[in-house]
């Protein structure tokens, strides 16, 4: 059974949004909650959408391999850590994996039988540019670096084992429901 869910896309596509939706219409998928080093948005809460630890804890769990991946991205780091993976493998869990496209392809190396990779894609890239600027998080300098990364992870959508386009919340997550339920033949398994 392929249960670890790797979640990729440009930032400002709606991966966040749709984790949450997916994680309440089906309880029983469980949500990797990232570590980071980036400040935390006035929008975010410890625990729930990222561990945000300092520059210096996060190198110390480096150095202790505590990483199944990690990253720096636009200057900070990111990373998931190994226990929550091992333990969902171990138990035959779903674990919901948010991560950009270099982490989804070393999460599935190391575990291949175990991942099934899904990039996000917005309806169009002025629809982005406008959901990056709407969120109100992020400098004009940051949203061009993030701007200028699209590229980049667009040309890896083929890489990925399906792409959903999240043009409508309700309908992105239930494709994204679909091709769960496809990993264990139509069954999700409850805790």
């Amino acid at each position: 059974m392929k249960n670890l869910i790797a979640i990729s896309g440009p930032s400002g596509t709606g991966k966040t949004t749709l984790c949450r939706e997916l994680q309440r219409k089906k309880q029983e998928i469980n949500f990797s909650v990232s570590c980071t080093t980036r400040h935390q948005r006035y929008t975010e809460e410890e625990g729930v959408d990222y561990h945000f630890i300092s520059i210096k804890e996060f190198e110390e769990k480096i150095t202790k391999s505590e990483f199944v991946e990690y990253e720096k991205v636009h200057g900070d780091y990111y990373g998931t850590m190994k226990k929550p993976v091992k333990d969902a493998i171990m138990r035959n869990k779903f674990l919901l994996l948010e991560v950009d496209v270099k982490g989804a392809k070393s999460i599935r190396s190391l575990y291949p039988e175990n991942t099934v990779t899904i990039f996000i894609l917005p309806p169009n890239l002025d629809d982005l540019r406008k959901r990056l600027k709407s969120r109100g998080t992020d400098s004009e300098k940051r949203i061009n670096k993030r701007l200028e990364r699209l590229e980049l992870e667009l040309k890896e959508k083929d890489w990925f084992d399906y792409y959903v386009i999240n043009n409508h919340i309700e309908h992105a997550s239930n494709e994204l429901i679909k091709i769960i339920e496809n990993q264990t033949e139509g069954v999700l398994y409850e805790s």
